[in-house]
């Protein structure tokens, strides 16, 4: 389809360095920085390593089943083209708008979080002054060159990375007694993971934890949204993969587990972020702003990768002509920049909703936005396994694919399930269960706006 680009195409610019640094940028944000602790209080801290170690394995299937895909047809926006392809167009079109509302709607709330950030050092400047202002670099940084972007990238999670691992380090000293805690108290060692018992709220908790894990590490199929930008992607994405994963797992894993065993269960929630409370322990002076800095940063990382996610997603919708090509246009450097205006302009509404109508229309949109992660992941593990039959009744070889996806069918079914699971127990909590009341209505309405707009297009035709 040449309709993509009257001025420009793609440019194959990213390096593994920067793909690996951005599927890291958008998994490492406040998912881990904030949101850690009320994952700990919810199911005691033997119950969140658990429950990690199960996320970091239904990711790892997911990435598994991604790998085949990207590298066989490395396309820009892929899943949906994916989806679609192997699914239906139908389906296809739900997961673009499905994956495209999850991270414009992470954009109002990355701004959001940005400018009241910000109040700690500039208490009399307007919240809404510094979010507007961030919402600019962000898009500047995505609208003239892919490097600038991929660059801006890799310095933001580079930031993050190296907070993470010196926090392990640090951590893991005072754990053991090698760094002296600030009150003098002795070393803690593991007391405090099973001090509360095993599993104080019982194992169901993990199992009302895993939808929120799996946010936690939404963000790593950014991958396979690159795939088209990559250089050389046939060895670039495998390796993009592996280094990414193994990565998550110690960053993940590793983080939990100095946080469990250096904060009492009971203290864990009510504190803004784990990580200053640890440090303010270990006798860290300034723990609070640089953490707070390093948070801003991680922040603004899981906004500018957001950004080049939900842009992508429309230019692959437009490209594939099932909205208005206005929207394929590139500019002479490759950047989807009509695709990039609307993207953030649903930030920026996303951003005015949880000012004006945080207790209805925006939770109604993070509910959808939560949900359609875990439905995207589907989604890849389906046209992995129809991929795969396709390929094979062509009369196609398995060992003629670059990169193929071990234990098939068992990666793709697995990985499949254990999402669905995570679906299903959202409907045992309260406190969760909109989303599916949100999420379910919205899916349904993709489709029939599909259908609609299908027979119309073949009525003209």
């Amino acid at each position: 389809m040449e309709n993509n680009s009257d001025k420009g195409h793609f440019q194959r610019k990213m390096q593994t360095r920067h793909v690996v640094m951005l599927s890291l940028g958008g998994v490492i944000g406040t998912g881990l920085f904030l949101s850690s602790g009320y994952t700990i209080q919810q199911a005691g801290p033997l119950g969140t390593i658990l429950s990690y170690l199960i996320g970091a394995l239904v990711v790892y299937l997911v990435m598994l089943c991604l790998g085949e895909l990207s590298v066989y047809m490395p396309e820009t926006g892929a899943f949906h083209s994916y989806a679609a392809k192997y699914i239906g167009p139908a389906t296809g079109y739900t997961v673009a708008w499905l994956y495209w509302l999850t991270w414009t709607v992470a954009l109002g709330s990355e701004f959001t979080a940005a400018g009241l950030l910000m109040q700690r050092w500039f208490p009399s400047v307007n919240v809404w002054i510094w979010s507007a202002l961030f919402a600019l670099m962000i898009f500047l940084f995505n609208a003239f060159t892919v490097k600038l972007f991929a660059e801006s990238e890799f310095w933001f999670s580079l930031v993050k990375v190296m907070t993470i691992v010196l926090f392990i380090i640090i951590g893991g000293a005072a754990m053991f007694g090698i760094i002296p805690m600030a009150d003098a108290s002795p070393a803690p060692f593991f007391t405090n993971i099973t001090a509360s018992g095993w599993f104080p709220h019982g194992a169901t908790a993990i199992l009302m934890t895993m939808l929120a894990v799996n946010f936690a590490f939404s963000g790593t199929e950014l991958i396979g949204i690159a795939a088209g930008e990559t250089e050389n992607p046939e060895k670039n994405i495998p390796k993009a993969i592996h280094t990414t994963l193994w990565r998550l797992i110690i960053f993940f894993i590793g983080t939990i587990v100095i946080l469990s065993a250096l904060l009492p269960m009971s203290d864990a929630s009510v504190l803004e972020s784990p990580f200053v409370a640890v440090m303010e322990r270990i006798g860290v002076t300034y723990a609070a702003d640089i953490m707070n800095f390093v948070i801003l940063t991680a922040i603004l990382s899981a906004a500018n990768s957001g950004l080049y996610a939900s842009s992508r997603m429309l230019w692959s919708l437009a490209d594939k002509q099932t909205i208005s090509p206005w929207f394929a246009r590139l500019t002479k450097r490759g950047v989807p920049f009509n695709a990039l205006v609307l993207s953030m302009a649903g930030g920026a509404l996303a951003l005015l909703s949880s000012i004006i109508a945080p207790g209805t229309v925006y939770i109604t949109l993070v509910s959808i936005s939560g949900l359609a992660v875990v439905a995207v992941w589907m989604s890849i593990s389906v046209s992995q396994y129809m991929f795969r039959r396709q390929y094979l009744r062509e009369g196609n070889k398995v060992q003629d694919l670059v990169y193929r996806t071990p234990l098939y069918p068992i990666v793709p079914i697995v990985s499949f399930l254990l999402c669905l699971a995570s679906c299903i127990g959202i409907a045992f909590d309260p406190t969760q269960r909109i989303a599916l009341y949100c999420g379910i209505p919205f899916i349904i309405l993709c489709y029939i706006v599909y259908y609609l707009t299908d027979r119309t297009k073949k009525k003209e035709g």
